[in-house]
């Protein structure tokens, strides 16, 4: 995740969605004064759709995940507990010396390659993802590659953040040779367990891990300001290098902060002609954050992100139909799906003041990723990335899926996305499925290898009642809603056939026939 404050004043252009949060308990008397019901149908031998994607999340390097942190065990151990494929781990620029690996240009005499911040974070990510797929982006160049009318400061303390390292848009090499070499020698640290040097000397870490996917570059229209033409040069030039010593690896390629306002980049980089032979297009991806004006409150935001969220999904299906087009075997990864508050701008200013985030933010903000990932699956995309694992106080804390300042527990955005990845996943068939009377919930019928399920959503800060199919009466619930704080979801049976939905709930319900 980079470049989010550009973001959050480029997204005003960016078609909006809709998504919430799904029912609460149905067997307890409501809390809250009642609406009309919403009655839910559903046609299972009509099926709409057969999912291919996969819920997941994405893993960004700061001080609150390095070794000795208050939550750094808790949130490894929730990654561990979750066990999802296609987790992305981004070291990336407001931290140079836990995300680059050689930090000054190499010299006749010496270099200065230094994994010693760095490896403590990488082997925490990997042990606790082991034996599930992850996608690697080492996504800031070192800084010396570009040219500049001067050299770069960055801070002495890795702790430190700066937004000014990623200067400079013409490499020094202009062969790209450089920059190619460099991300071999990074990924043969890992995989390889030793490389050599520009000066030929022999450095061993011991590693053999075996990397699945390596994503290339981060929100490159802002990170050095890239054009397609460029990226796609600097593409092909890591990936060539890379295969070079990882022959098993895939690669993501973009991850754009802005898809909705840079659609060249697709024409340019998913068209094969213009890549060198044999540079594979796996995947692609790119980012989608809503946002609000400073004077909304959560009143507004259960509309203003919805609606928001429904933008970017137009955007995703224009942006498929390029890659239909173009380079059809290539998959989709939206790694970066969430909500950025106002309050989080000017985080790195002297005088910012932090504004409390309600709590039921949390569950506003889950409901929305649960939105996403019902369109995203009728749609076809493979891979639903929620940003992002930690996020604090300097680092996007509107973001976080981890309570930093408390519990130390995960939040109700990180249950939101267990709940979907115990219940759902590629395979399943979404069937036809209608709501009278119910434009405050989303609702969708799965039918999964353990059984169908119905997903559900109350999108709004009220509570709404939901008369269930018959096949679903007296079915198993689990939930996640502001009563279940950061605990993990809650079960119980429904009473008969009709659910209450907590202010941003969301809830499956298994059938009972």
């Amino acid at each position: 995740m980079s470049h989010l404050f550009a973001r959050t004043k480029i997204s005003i252009f960016i078609l909006a969605v809709s998504i919430g949060a799904v029912l609460a308990a149905a067997m307890e008397a409501p809390l809250y004064a009642q609406n009309s019901t919403a009655t839910v149908t559903v046609n299972w031998n009509k099926v709409e759709a057969v999912s291919k994607t996969t819920p997941t999340l994405q893993v960004v390097v700061n001080p609150m995940l390095r070794p000795g942190s208050p939550i750094v065990a808790n949130s490894y151990a929730a990654v561990r507990d979750l066990g999802a494929d296609y987790v992305r781990y981004v070291p990336w620029l407001p931290y140079p010396k836990l995300g680059v690996a050689e930090l000054t240009p190499p010299t006749s005499q010496s270099t200065s390659w230094d994994f010693s911040l760095i490896d403590p974070m990488t082997i925490d990510f990997l042990n606790a993802t082991k034996g599930h797929s992850t996608i690697l982006n080492f996504s800031t160049i070192p800084q010396w590659m570009f040219k500049t009318d001067k050299p770069v400061e960055y801070p002495s303390d890795p702790n430190q953040v700066t937004w000014t390292y990623t200067q400079g848009t013409e490499l020094r090499d202009p062969s790209m040779k450089e920059l190619g070499d460099y991300y071999a020698r990074l990924v043969s640290w890992y995989t390889k367990g030793e490389f050599t040097d520009e000066l030929g000397k022999k450095h061993v870490s011991g590693y053999h891990y075996s990397l699945p996917y390596w994503e290339v570059l981060n929100e490159v229209e802002f990170e050095h300001n890239m054009t397609p033409e460029q990226y796609t040069a600097r593409y092909d030039a890591i990936v060539s290098a890379i295969k070079q010593v990882s022959p098993n690896t895939q690669f993501v390629g973009m991850a754009l902060a802005t898809p909705s306002v840079e659609p060249q980049y697709f024409e340019y980089f998913l068209n094969p002609q213009n890549h060198k032979p044999g540079i594979p297009l796996d995947m692609v991806s790119y980012h989608f954050y809503a946002n609000s004006t400073a004077d909304q409150t959560i009143d507004d935001w259960q509309y203003t992100f919805f609606d928001q969220a429904n933008g970017f999904l137009n955007t995703v299906r224009y942006a498929e139909s390029i890659r239909k087009r173009l380079s059809p075997s290539t998959r989709t990864d939206l790694n970066e799906l969430g909500i950025i508050l106002p309050s989080d701008e000017g985080q790195d200013k002297p005088n910012h003041v932090e504004i409390p985030i309600p709590q039921r933010y949390w569950n506003l903000a889950g409901g929305m990723y649960a939105y996403l990932y019902i369109q995203l699956a009728k749609i076809g995309i493979d891979v639903a990335g929620e940003s992002q694992l930690v996020g604090y106080p300097t680092q996007f804390p509107s973001v976080s899926m981890m309570n930093w300042n408390g519990s130390g527990k995960p939040n109700a955005r990180f249950w939101v996305l267990k709940l979907l990845k115990d219940n759902f996943g590629p395979g399943d068939k979404l069937a036809e499925t209608k709501s009278q009377n119910g434009s405050a919930i989303e609702v969708q019928a799965f039918g999964t290898s353990a059984g169908n399920k119905l997903l559900l959503i109350n999108k709004r800060n009220k509570p709404v009642s939901v008369k269930v199919p018959a096949d679903f009466a007296n079915g198993a619930a689990t939930f996640v809603d502001e009563s279940t704080g950061d605990e993990a979801p809650h079960t119980a049976n429904l009473s008969g056939d009709t659910a209450t939905l907590a202010p941003f709930s969301v809830m499956v319900v298994k059938a009972t026939k």
